[in-house]
């Protein structure tokens, strides 16, 4: 009888563990498709080394809320003004290393391919919109390595106001010519204007950037499409002469003598250009928050033009240097929960909210978002009356170290203490020994 007993306990006991079984895996799978994380991605964290410290406080609210959203640590550390390279190299090699980080494009993919996590099935791969499909993946072999997240534009931002208070409009410029014709009459009536044409080209490191990089795009550009190619180990120069113009253009014409450029910083030009002492400022849609207090209505952008032929056709300079890439060193629960962050960022609404509305991105995602950022908008303005974009050829540059060296000869140049000679050795000579380096 006793054992009768004992087996009817024993009974009940093991259906009331296989019906507790069941209910927590119910439970369990009901938390997994309402929850961003699985249950490995939950215990791991996300550290993204931020590339961009001009939305580094959005990064940082963006983290928190997805933290309290999701209970997963998200770090988010964002480097200087021209130093993410060499910040990279210094916190890749941590215990706690980045798990999210960028490159710029092929060059950084040659140095960085070895920390890449192939991203091939992930999920986030799946959201890219079909227009970018071919254009934002960077592959190492047959690996997807990288993933262009964010398009972005670049020109000359000017002030609709200013341009018109000096008697011209948009329309009176089409070509480096007519550009020309407007700063240097902006210049001879500074007195009587009040402004003067450009914002001051800074050649301190938070400033250099827009010219031995962005500004060089123009030739390096042109070189491309006349020879037909995407790339080289040996840059000709073709269109230096158009470089040096625009250049000169830019440090005869601005609030400042050339010889005070090495100093001049990126928030001085912020600040020349808020305070209306410069009708143009050269830079991107990303600087819209910096310029926003002038008024929407207030904004224009104008391509660079460099006196190339057929320019009165060309748009504003559009791509990407913005490649997503995930330390493949890093755990396997910090990976998940990085892959997870990045399908949040490109699908919830929240984090769409921060990219699109936040952060004024227009993203490579199927659910990109409408940008309230007025200069996306012009540069989709450019798109559509028909004018061909400028393509962003910089992150074939082959190194930071020819970057840095062009802008060293350019500020020598406008100082007066280096002749243009300098800058054509930086620009060719340069390329062909970095490179060089690159294929040893």
């Amino acid at each position: 009888m006793k054992k009768r007993i004992i087996s009817v306990i024993l009974v009940c006991i093991l259906a009331m563990t296989v019906f507790a079984s069941c209910n927590s895996q119910n439970e369990t799978g009901t938390d997994a498709e309402t929850d961003t994380n699985n249950d490995t991605a939950a215990k791991g964290s996300v550290y993204y080394l931020n590339f961009k410290p001009e939305a580094d406080a959005e990064w940082k609210a963006l983290a928190a809320d997805y933290q309290a959203e999701t209970g997963v640590e998200v770090t988010i550390l964002t480097a200087a003004s021209g130093q993410y390279e060499t910040t990279l190299k210094s916190e890749i090699a941590k215990t706690k290393a980045p798990t999210l980080f960028q490159i710029n494009g092929p060059v950084g993919l040659a140095s960085w391919k070895d920390y890449c996590y192939d991203l091939t099935g992930s999920k986030v791969l799946g959201e890219v919109g079909e227009a970018f499909a071919d254009s934002v993946l960077l592959k190492n072999g047959n690996e997807i390595a990288a993933l262009g997240y964010v398009v972005e534009t670049y020109g000359i931002i000017y002030n609709k106001k200013l341009l018109q208070q000096a008697g011209y409009t948009q329309d009176d410029v089409k070509n480096f010519a007519d550009l020309k014709k407007v700063s240097e009459d902006i210049t001879a009536r500074k007195s009587e204007l009040g402004f003067s044409a450009f914002t001051s080209a800074g050649m301190d490191s938070s400033s250099d950037w827009r010219f031995k990089t962005h500004l060089a795009n123009l030739p390096i550009y042109y070189e491309y499409k006349a020879d037909g190619i995407g790339t080289t180990d040996a840059i000709k120069g073709t269109y230096l002469d158009n470089y040096k113009q625009i250049w000169d253009l830019y440090i005869n014409n601005s609030t400042e003598s050339p010889s005070l450029l090495g100093n001049k910083t990126g928030d001085d030009a912020v600040a020349e250009f808020v305070t209306e002492k410069a009708v143009f400022y050269q830079n991107g849609t990303w600087a819209y928050n910096d310029v926003k207090d002038l008024g929407d209505d207030n904004l224009g952008m104008l391509p660079i033009y460099i006196g190339a032929d057929g320019e009165e056709n060309q748009g504003l300079c559009t791509g990407t240097e913005n490649y997503w890439c995930v330390n493949k060193n890093a755990s396997e629960e910090d990976i998940n929960a990085t892959l997870d962050f990045m399908y949040w960022l490109a699908t919830s609404e929240k984090g769409l909210g921060f990219l699109c509305d936040d952060m004024g991105f227009n993203l490579t995602f199927k659910q990109n978002k409408p940008v309230s950022n007025p200069l996306v908008n012009i540069a989709n303005e450019y798109v559509e009356a028909g004018k061909t974009p400028v393509s962003w050829n910089f992150p074939t540059m082959p190194s930071e170290a020819w970057k840095n060296d062009l802008g060293s000869a350019l500020t020598a140049y406008a100082a007066g203490t280096g002749d243009w000679e300098g800058v054509r050795s930086a620009f060719v000579d340069g390329w062909a020994t970095e490179a060089a380096k690159i294929n040893q």
